[in-house]
């Protein structure tokens, strides 16, 4: 398999999940039952994504899911740059698919991300971010789950649509925020909330993981985040320019080095 094709199955898989769950938000009504057909709408177009690319890529689809992929090291650094700029153009196509298909900017904006509250939207989308990754991280690692992880991690994803619906919109996922409000053309006065929160709340879920799954402690965690702060630092402009056929490939199965596969299809 050449490199690339993780990037290409990542944006794909990214597109199905932001179209899929863009279209539920249009076709539902707007009464209380909307928010299960919302909830549905993602889980299941995550679960498709997962199906169709996610024995390439993983099935990150979400840039928060490769950052914790990254700092458990089943990342190298530049493979999750490549990875979050794959995501975030996927996220555009599909809101750009909306536009089309409806011909109006107002149908996108309706599928955009809304918080009612900064502080309240803020650690909301944080704590259920985290909870998300922290369940990624584990039922990609362990072998008790089987073919059952293909169903968990959208079942979670529908359960945190259910639950941040009223309140933010439920993004836990910046790629699917910044699609539809780059083409909706939306007043951006509350982004800020889905770009920095589940980034933080990936690395609480991980770092939660770390302490509760693999009993790791404060020095450990310190010392993993350090190395991934000197990884990103080490990425060269120059590699990144040569484009996704260059990054190298993951270290040989017999190196004692190497980190577990990465992703929910792992």
């Amino acid at each position: 398999m050449k490199s690339w094709q993780k990037y290409v199955a990542e944006l794909l898989g990214t597109f199905i999940l932001v179209f899929g769950g863009s279209i539920a938000i249009l076709g539902s009504s707007g009464d209380s039952a909307a928010r299960v057909a919302i909830a549905f709408g993602f889980g299941i177009s995550l679960l498709a994504g997962l199906y169709a690319f996610g024995e390439v890529s993983g099935g990150h689809f979400n840039p928060i899911v490769s950052l914790g992929m990254f700092l458990d090291r089943r990342l190298s650094a530049l493979e999750t740059i490549w990875y979050w700029v794959a995501q975030f153009v996927g996220a555009i196509c599909a809101a750009l698919a909306v536009l089309v298909i409806y011909a109006d900017r107002d149908a996108v904006k309706a599928t955009a991300t809304r918080s009612t509250s900064d502080a309240r939207g803020f650690f909301l989308e944080l704590i259920f971010s985290a909870i998300f990754v922290a369940v990624i991280l584990q039922v990609t690692r362990s072998d008790r789950f089987g073919s059952s992880t293909l169903i968990a991690i959208p079942l979670t994803l529908f359960a945190i649509h259910i639950a941040l619906l009223p309140f933010t919109g439920s993004s836990v996922n910046p790629a699917r925020t910044l699609g539809p409000d780059l083409v909706g053309a939306t007043a951006w006065s509350d982004i800020w909330i889905y770009l920095l929160a589940p980034p933080a709340g990936a690395i609480v879920g991980w770092a939660a993981h770390m302490i509760a799954v693999r009993g790791g402690d404060v020095t450990s965690l310190r010392a993993d985040l350090t190395r991934a702060a000197g990884d990103m630092r080490k990425v060269d402009f120059d590699d990144i320019r040569q484009g996704p056929g260059q990054v190298p490939p993951p270290p040989s199965p017999d190196d004692p080095e190497r980190p577990p596969a990465a992703g929910p299809a792992s």
